[in-house]
């Protein structure tokens, strides 16, 4: 359906327009002409889907000379970035309305500019529950004649705590009036909001979560704990994304990465909600102008966030919903181009989460081995190649500078290796040594020499050799045939182990808890006096307590991988310098 199939005023019709709007999303056509009638809607959407739109231009639309100086439509958002978009998103749609006045009010910004808008005649508001709060109190925001409220990304105030502001807000405001409510999920809280302060409302929902991955390429990759600041490296330098995103669970992550991915001369920045209101839009502001190429972030501070032409996503941690893995990947594949989006897994509980996602999602998740840095540099190479090869001829400056260079005894094979080296060696001297050694393949460890790992729990926290043993399997990603005798004392536990593997396998186990217990892992050096209860895995019968999976190493087989979702073989074919 088009836009110009509905009945809006011809000013609306050319301000689409100009934004290039012609066809209407699902939701935009399920909901505009509700709203229009000025029903109280449910929508469930997704990010990416147009929602923003759907309730805006009809908002943009109530507005009559009437509502020049009063407030008639609020819309509630769960952060300042989703505000400010979706402010600005208004005022695009208001350009040829001249009476429409959009302002956003919202923490970590000027109180007193904030009032001054307001009070020069805004009747349209978008804000945060706790900064619409704060202008209530002061009766700098009067909602006495307010028409139309809306809330947008319901459920995501609500997981932020925002419950009890927006109740009262909603109670603050005339009876007679127009609710409405956009959410990704219902949970029960939505629905008694809905049944409490909507009236007889109607329900949209459209099947978001297939039509939002559906154009985005998704991969997986298997990484060592601490490593995955490493592979994250090699992903970006092999890929080579012009914009990308990569999303952290927690604020500190985000500084830590934002600050690691700098130092190896990458273009990056962090975004979080700790960060001033000035921080953050001067971060937005270089992310939007391509002046920085990746932008690290938590979910909750990315909300809102609509930048064209990210390339790529990648999850440097799992997300902790299923819906969270649907707007972090959205960002990517807009507007009908393609994305990518690339998640790393430290363990077989991961593995477990990711494929549940992909069930969900409907979307196939496929598993890639992490790029070889000798790949990398080859692929770089090649690259250099051709663009030297596709250059313009030089101006004739440059022969006159070779032939300069020549008198000094540089000829021009010489130069142009030196100018060509340096700038290889600029691309490649940040990419992290990946070398670690795979675990050995099923029946490998026959002749190979081996150590002891010594693990800090033993009989008094109730270790078992089969908890033992299950999570080394679930930590590393190792077959348990690559594990062999087990000693059990009191108060640790010795394993034995290939020397080969070590390193991965303490870099690999440092994080992992047994029976509840956190649990250290270093090389044993011998000398215990306890007396131990041992088990060796090599003459075991009880191979199937914690269930190895044989199939494949922690880095991803190159010959075997694991598959989520709906596996199509000739779907896409991974190429070296694909980004």
């Amino acid at each position: 359906m088009q836009f110009n199939e509905l009945n809006l005023s011809q000013d609306i019709l050319r301000a689409v327009e100009e934004l290039g709007f012609s066809e209407m999303t699902e939701i935009q056509q399920e909901s505009i002409p509700l709203l229009l009638q000025g029903r109280d809607v449910v929508g469930r959407s997704n990010t990416g889907t147009g929602k923003t739109a759907a309730f805006g231009i009809p908002a943009v639309e109530s507005i009559t000379e009437n509502d020049k100086k009063t407030v008639s439509v609020l819309i509630l958002c769960p952060t300042r970035e989703l505000a400010m978009q979706a402010c600005e998103e208004i005022r695009k749609f208001a350009k040829y309305k001249r009476i429409v006045k959009a302002s956003a009010v919202y923490g970590g910004a000027s109180m007193e500019r904030q009032i001054m808008e307001l009070k020069r005649g805004a009747n349209i508001v978008i804000g945060t529950p706790g900064r619409v709060m704060d202008h209530i109190r002061r009766r700098t925001l009067k909602l006495d004649n307010l028409r139309t409220v809306i809330l947008d990304e319901a459920d995501e105030m609500l997981n932020m705590g925002f419950r009890e502001d927006i109740e009262a807000i909603l109670a603050d405001v005339p009876e007679e009036r127009q609710t409405v409510l956009f959410s990704a999920t219902m949970p029960p809280e939505i629905l008694a909001i809905t049944e409490k302060y909507q009236r007889d409302p109607i329900q949209v929902k459209i099947k978001s979560a297939q039509k939002t991955v559906e154009l985005i390429d998704q991969y997986w990759f298997m990484v060592a704990m601490g490593r995955k600041t490493d592979a994250l490296k090699l992903l970006l330098a092999a890929y080579s994304p012009e914009s990308a995103m990569v999303f952290c669970n927690t604020k500190k992550t985000v500084d830590e990465l934002s600050e690691e991915l700098i130092k190896s001369g990458i273009r990056a920045a962090g975004l979080h909600g700790d960060m001033k209101q000035a921080q953050r839009t001067q971060v937005m502001n270089s992310f939007k102008a391509k002046t920085t190429a990746v932008l690290v972030a938590t979910d909750v501070a990315a909300r809102g966030i609509d930048v064209s032409g990210i390339d790529a996503v990648f999850n440097y941690d799992l997300p902790q919903d299923n819906e969270y893995y649907i707007h972090r990947i959205g960002r990517t594949g807009r507007a009908g181009m393609k994305g990518t989006a690339y998640t790393l897994i430290t363990s077989r509980r991961q593995q477990y989460d990711l494929k549940d996602i992909a069930r969900y999602t409907k979307a196939t998740i496929a598993e890639l081995p992490l790029p070889d840095k000798e790949d990398i540099i080859s692929a770089k190479t090649d690259a250099m190649i051709r663009e030297i090869a596709e250059a313009p001829r030089p101006i004739e400056n440059a022969y006159d500078i070779l032939d300069r260079l020549a008198a000094k005894g540089v000829d021009y094979r010489e130069a142009a290796a030196r100018l060509i080296g340096g700038r290889l060696q600029k691309e490649i001297e940040s990419l992290p040594e990946f070398d670690m050694p795979k675990p050995l393949k099923k029946g490998g460890r026959a002749g190979a020499r081996t150590v002891k790992i010594d693990l800090s729990i033993g009989r008094t926290k109730k270790a078992a050799p089969n908890f033992i043993l299950g999570a080394l399997v679930d930590a590393t990603g190792m077959s348990g045939q690559d594990f062999g005798k087990i000693d059990i004392f009191d108060t640790h536990t010795t394993v034995e182990v290939p020397e080969a593997e070590y390193d991965y396998i303490l870099d690999s186990a440092n994080s992992m808890k047994i029976n509840g217990h956190k649990v250290e892992v270093k090389l044993y050096k011998g000398g215990s006096k306890e007396k131990s209860y041992s088990k060796d895995r090599n003459r075991s019968s009880n191979r199937k307590a914690a269930k190895p999976d044989r199939k494949k190493s922690a880095y991803g087989s190159r010959k075997k991988t694991e598959i989520f979702g709906d596996y199509t073989p000739n779907r896409r074919k991974r190429t070296k310098n694909r980004h």
